[in-house]
């Protein structure tokens, strides 16, 4: 018998994860959405996987755009991750934000960043798996990254 889904999210909310603005450009339109299920896939390619809910507004957009950036965001950017966590139109005009290869929009004070061409979309359960080729990408000397645990933001102690 497979195991609750609430009982599933309990457990795996015990597992701190970083918080990213997932974005992409379909022609004109930008398009992002916050994302913590992410990871580094390989480092020869430079691989990244980026999960996306099959139903959800953002899987098409991802998937036409071809391409995508994932922007780590710094423990001062929960109004950042908020924006981009609900439902609705996905916002970056009043945010700096640069391009690199791909031209997905890049958050100027992100603390680090990759831009990536999507190489593979797999099936995963409701999630649709991304992989992405890493082109490009940068990081900020220091700062403290936005944590998700336990269903709510958190700080790492230093």
């Amino acid at each position: 018998m497979a195991l609750d889904s609430n009982e599933q999210r309990r457990i795996l909310g015990k597992f701190a994860t970083g918080v990213t603005v997932a974005s992409t450009k379909v022609g004109d339109e930008t398009w992002g959405m916050t994302a913590n299920a992410v990871t580094s896939l390989s480092l020869d390619p430079p691989l990244v996987i980026l999960c996306i809910q099959k139903e959800g507004q953002s899987r098409d957009k991802f998937e036409e755009g071809g391409c995508f950036a994932l922007n780590i965001l710094s423990a001062g950017q929960q109004e950042v991750s908020d924006r981009f966590a609900f439902k609705g139109p996905k916002d970056f005009s009043d945010l700096e934000t640069i391009t690199a290869e791909t031209g997905a929009p890049i958050l100027k004070d992100a603390l680090g960043w990759v831009d990536c061409r999507l190489k593979e979309i797999l099936p995963g359960g409701d999630h649709d798996i991304f992989i992405g080729e890493i082109v490009a990408g940068g990081a900020a000397d220091d700062g403290s990254p936005l944590l998700y645990y336990g269903g709510k933001y958190a700080k790492l102690e230093k």
